[in-house]
């Protein structure tokens, strides 16, 4: 155990080189790097028009009357939450030096199973954006309670609310019967109603956020013609959008440490996939990191690249966690095809990917199934976005054969899936594994 002095030792050299790490690292104010940070005007690029029709929106609410139900609908990181937060916190200084009491309540329902606990965190973000108690408990009391306790901090402490449900898609509650109401179109009935049943004093709104182009018409007839929301769309951002995104982030960064083609680079890489802007931020930030975890003071296109894998392999880690040994080992298999091939492998034979499984269970010892089932195991892996997979002819007389594609990279598949303990053999015979696939190669080559 270190005495005294060897423990002011330890904790002066650990605090220096936290200090250190600080001072050297190549981000000046990362925070703007934070997908969900509500940031100024100037930084909001591409969304002019949805911009234009959420100010309209939410005008009324400094006139003293009641702004317009919403509802904003588009692929995940096309800026929804971005715009509507942005508004609302204009709104709200406006409202505060004018003297009117304006309140933003939000909850993200993705992680929120049920109406009862949709209703509560409503109930806790009301109170901490009131700055009073919750006043009723998380259980052992009726959602009505809970309901009574929301509307009456409301009427207590606003003139006028915006109420944001992120993901109100997700908020599907127990449903015990197919035909049963979603939780979703509940609260929105609940809410949309609530100011008209007097049972809230001021103007109350629901901006609800979906990536389901289709939301309304899950909603009960009901709900539909409560909320009756204006419409508001986000479509994808295209390659100079996401560009203009991170250029107008880059002070995120100090000064000279970007190299020339990192914002490009991150742009294109997040196009590839949808057009997300959250991706693009990630990438962009994580690049930093990885530049800031070398110890280096500039950030190379390496760093993007690396960031890009970190972020295929953490996306494929979360896919694969489910999957049976068996599974893994039948994408692994064909997963390795491209990569130990001598050959430019675009798209990866069935046959040739079932042979190098068959090779695989044998040395790693394990049960060997049939080609049918490989071929269901794969389709599966199809379902779940790791692959895509064609129908090609092998010439007169011989039939068809499944190709493979993989959606990302098959290196980074394969890479994720060797962490699993019974493909980690695998490692130590990789040369005679190489062997075997490329024989494989050009055994289905030169027969066709």
């Amino acid at each position: 155990m270190p005495d005294g002095d060897d423990q002011e030792s330890l904790s002066q050299s650990i605090k220096g080189r936290l200090q250190e790490g600080v001072q050297n690292s190549v981000f000046r104010d990362k925070g703007l790097l934070d997908p969900d940070a509500v940031i100024d005007e100037d930084r909001i690029v591409g969304r002019d028009d949805q911009l234009d029709d959420i100010i309209t929106y939410l005008r009324p609410a400094l006139q003293g009357n009641r702004p317009p139900n919403m509802l904003l609908y588009g692929p995940s990181g096309t800026g929804k939450s971005l715009i509507i937060n942005a508004v609302c916190q204009q709104v709200l200084e406006l409202a505060t030096s004018q003297g009117d009491r304006f309140g933003v309540i939000k909850i993200n329902c993705q992680t929120i199973k049920s109406h009862d606990r949709a209703v509560y965190r409503l109930v806790k973000n009301a109170a901490e954006e009131a700055g009073v108690d919750v006043g009723v408990p998380e259980s052992g009391i009726s959602t009505d309670q809970k309901l009574d306790r929301f509307y009456e901090i409301l009427s207590n402490n606003f003139d006028s609310v915006i109420i944001i449900l992120d993901e109100v898609d997700l908020l599907v509650g127990r449903q015990r019967d197919p035909n049963d109401e979603p939780a979703y179109s509940k609260l929105l009935y609940q809410l949309s109603r609530a100011s008209q049943l007097g049972r809230i004093e001021g103007h109350v709104s629901v901006a609800a956020l979906t990536n389901d182009p289709r939301f309304m018409e899950d909603l009960d007839g009901r709900a539909e013609s409560s909320f009756n929301p204006q419409d508001v769309v986000f479509p994808d951002y295209d390659a100079n959008q996401l560009q203009a995104i991170l250029e107008r982030r880059r002070d995120a960064y100090q000064d000279n440490v970007l190299e020339d083609g990192i914002i490009p680079i991150s742009a294109a890489f997040a196009a590839q996939d949808h057009g997300d802007a959250r991706k693009a931020i990630d990438l962009f930030r994580k690049a930093g990191e990885i530049a800031d975890r070398a110890e280096e003071d500039t950030v190379r296109e390496a760093h993007v690249r690396d960031a890009q894998k970190e972020a295929e392999r953490d996306r494929t880690l979360t896919q694969m966690q489910g999957l049976s040994t068996q599974k893994k080992l039948s994408l692994y298999a064909t997963a390795i095809v491209p990569v130990y091939s001598q050959r430019n492998l675009n798209a990866v034979p069935s046959t040739v990917a079932f042979r190098v499984y068959q090779y695989l269970t044998d040395i790693l010892d394990a049960a060997e199934k049939s080609r049918d089932s490989y071929l269901r195991y794969m389709n599966e892996a199809e379902t779940y976005n790791f692959v895509t997979s064609e129908k090609r002819g092998r010439g007169y007389g011989s039939g068809v054969h499944k190709e493979y594609t993989f959606v990302d990279d098959p290196e980074v598949v394969a890479e994720t899936l060797q962490t699993d303990f019974r493909l980690e053999g695998a490692e130590h015979e990789e040369d005679l594994v190489k062997s075997v696939v490329n024989a494989q190669i050009d055994d289905f080559f030169e027969g066709n």
